[in-house]
């Protein structure tokens, strides 16, 4: 019995993405000091602004005891856990699923790394149009974004598989 190569080797973009989000986070720690004071990068559009959130997307359970730290450390790895071993099932050479299941896992395990350190995630990037604003961000936030959206997309606009016509 022959196996045939796996998209694990995908997991080289979920490493990418933590570095960059740690990175990011780090020097956002250092240059964005003191918190709340947006410093403009494209003005009326885009700041870059330290803030903390120990809730989830847009503060979500941001007000509870503490307990939602442990929570969201569960869920990142369960969620983690679950999608390397969907890329582990998912051929090689099927990008359109290991790409977005790449970014997922890396945006969840840098937040997680933020939440085991800190018990809070870092946030920095902030876009805003006049009086619409949207809840600060970071670089593990796009990751999974981006990542559910392309999967989503993906699953939504694939047609059928070449290897399933008969």
């Amino acid at each position: 019995m022959t196996t045939k190569p796996n998209a694990l080797s995908w997991l080289w973009l979920s490493a990418a993405v933590i570095a960059l989000d740690q990175l990011s986070k780090w020097w956002a720690l250092q240059a964005l000091q003191p918190i709340g004071v947006p410093h403009p990068v494209i003005p009326g559009f885009l700041n870059w602004t330290l803030a903390f959130n120990s809730g989830a997307a847009f503060s979500f359970l941001a007000d509870g005891a503490g307990w939602q730290r442990w929570f969201f450390v569960l869920l990142a790895l369960v969620i983690s856990a679950v999608l390397v071993g969907w890329l582990a099932r998912t051929p090689r050479r099927d990008w359109r699923t290991a790409l977005p299941l790449g970014l997922i896992v890396g945006g969840a395990i840098g937040n997680l790394i933020d939440r085991l350190h800190a018990a809070h995630v870092t946030d920095f990037i902030h876009v805003y149009f006049r009086q619409w604003s949207y809840p600060v961000f970071n670089i593990a936030d796009c990751g999974i974004t981006v990542g559910a959206v392309l999967l989503i997309a993906f699953g939504l606009f694939a047609g059928k598989p070449a290897d399933s016509v008969r």
